[in-house]
């Protein structure tokens, strides 16, 4: 079994109570602050107008459009319309230092912007909103986790990829939620103890995977944490047929009751390729947009997220990811606002720990080699992607 990190003091507590008048005591963060700013629904007439303008703005500016899953549905077809990129997480970061724009416009949150500034130091980085945070990453502060990592001198630092850049210099290897298993199963063939942050949902499903002797941070995802196996079970047996797609973020007994877990990369795929009408999907709402896309025929249900008395049977929704929306991207792009700036020392740092992981998911990637029958290749596909 996986190994606790147990010291009061590294463990970060979230206000979930949206109409608090302040954090909770003890809180490293409050999900109030955060929906006080998610921008206000557009009538057409307004959503159009800053559609147009944005584009003349990114023309302008030699800039790039990248957009994460979970961003609302009119930044997804903005960038998809631009000749930008909707992805996850590395494959945002992948786009941008590959792209010949000057400026790279991230639409997401702040440890994917830090991420594009880490790859791409020779381009301005902007964000709609620079408040737009994480709770992986609030609930992981460089400090503490220096202090984690001295209470465990010997064991290889792997940290997820949604901590900030402060966190990433201090790791071996920065891993997302496909290739990290991948990863840590060849630290453990060599005999490596790892110590792992911040997520303890992807950290222990990775450890049960590999069999790895691993340490744990103990955070969570707001979102992916607040799924219910319970609950799900009553939803399967109204829709038995269903295929559950889980992301690894999400607590076991829900990731045990999963068809695929993967990145949203993977459960994209799995919703498209898998002969099945309907799907119960456990991971932010906003992935449900692409999946509609993709597989129009098809029906997709978002997994529960609390029990028979409740008014919202699924919330799903990161309210940072919500913070990002399209008078704040106008914004940025018209007056250079929101844009993410690294000591450059820090950057480097950071920098060789993603590179690691990089050059070994291109060698991975390179050794993939499909058949072309779905069921025979889905175990080759099964942690190809991003986080």
């Amino acid at each position: 079994m996986p190994t606790a990190a147990s010291p009061d003091a590294l463990r970060r507590w979230f206000d979930y109570d949206t109409h608090a008048s302040a954090p909770a005591a003890g809180s490293a963060c409050s999900t109030r602050s955060a929906w006080a700013t998610v921008p206000p629904p557009l009538d057409d007439s307004l959503r159009e107008h800053y559609r147009t303008r944005i584009k003349t703005l990114l023309h302008r500016e030699n800039a790039v459009l990248v957009a994460h899953y979970y961003v609302d549905a009119d930044l997804q077809d903005l960038a998809r319309e631009t000749g930008g990129c909707v992805g996850d997480s590395l494959e945002m970061a992948r786009f941008g230092r590959d792209n010949d724009a000057a400026t790279i416009v991230v639409a997401g949150v702040r440890f994917m912007g830090e991420t594009a500034r880490i790859l791409s130091p020779e381009k301005r980085i902007l964000m709609p909103d620079l408040s737009a945070t994480c709770s992986l990453d609030l609930g992981c502060p460089a400090d503490e986790f220096r202090a984690f990592r001295a209470l465990h001198p010997d064991r290889t630092v792997v940290v997820y990829a949604n901590t900030s850049a402060a966190v990433k210099a201090q790791a071996d290897w920065v891993v997302t939620s496909s290739v990290g298993l991948d990863i840590v199963a060849s630290l453990h063939a060599r005999g490596e103890k790892i110590l792992w942050a911040p997520d303890r949902h992807l950290g222990s499903y990775i450890q049960r995977q590999t069999g790895a002797d691993m340490v744990l941070w103990q955070g969570s995802c707001l979102v992916h944490n607040e799924f219910k196996g319970f609950e799900l079970e009553t939803l399967r047996q109204e829709y038995p047929h269903a295929k559950v797609l889980a992301h690894p973020e999400s607590p076991d007994s829900v990731v045990s009751q999963a068809d695929v877990v993967g990145s949203t990369t993977r459960l994209i795929q799995a919703a498209t390729e898998l002969d099945a009408t309907h799907f119960i999907v456990a991971t932010d709402m906003g992935i449900l947009h692409e999946m509609r896309m993709r597989a129009p025929g098809k029906t997709f249900l978002a997994a529960p997220t609390a029990g028979n008395s409740a008014a919202c049977k699924s919330c799903a929704f990161c309210p940072w990811m919500a913070m990002n929306g399209l008078a704040g991207l106008a914004n940025a792009l018209e007056h250079g606002q929101g844009e993410i700036t690294l000591e450059p020392a820090l950057a480097q740092a950071a920098r060789l720990p993603i590179t690691r992981m990089l050059d070994f998911a291109a060698a991975r990637q390179a050794r993939v080699q499909a058949s072309g029958d779905l069921e025979q290749d889905m175990e080759l596909y099964s942690h190809v992607g991003a986080a």
